[in-house]
């Protein structure tokens, strides 16, 4: 997977290869924003990430997670702040993100 100078440009380009599904963040699984489709961690892998940190606020600093099902019937990003392990997640949710951030 390349690498990205912005998150705009990621994006962007990562729809075009096919990861068109929009994730968001629940306790214990990522949902698909449009369907409401939900996947468990055990049922997606991190394809790739890519940290972006914001030269004059790191407020703006984000990772983006590149995920596929198991089944491959989904393909999508997820957008997360560095301060997702804030939020509510259960420890299987953390334990999948924290080891594809190594």
């Amino acid at each position: 997977m390349r690498t990205y100078d912005n998150l705009v440009d990621a994006i962007s380009d990562l729809k075009a290869a096919g990861y068109t599904t929009d994730f968001n963040l629940a306790f214990d699984q990522i949902k698909c924003a449009a369907t409401g489709t939900c996947l468990l961690p055990s049922q997606f892998e991190i394809v790739a990430h890519h940290r972006f940190e914001a030269d004059t606020d790191p407020s703006n600093s984000s990772v983006l997670y590149v995920i596929s099902s198991h089944d491959q019937q989904m393909k999508g990003i997820l957008i997360s702040a560095y301060g997702v392990y804030g939020d509510a997640l259960s420890d299987e949710m953390i334990n999948k993100l924290v080891v594809n951030e190594r």
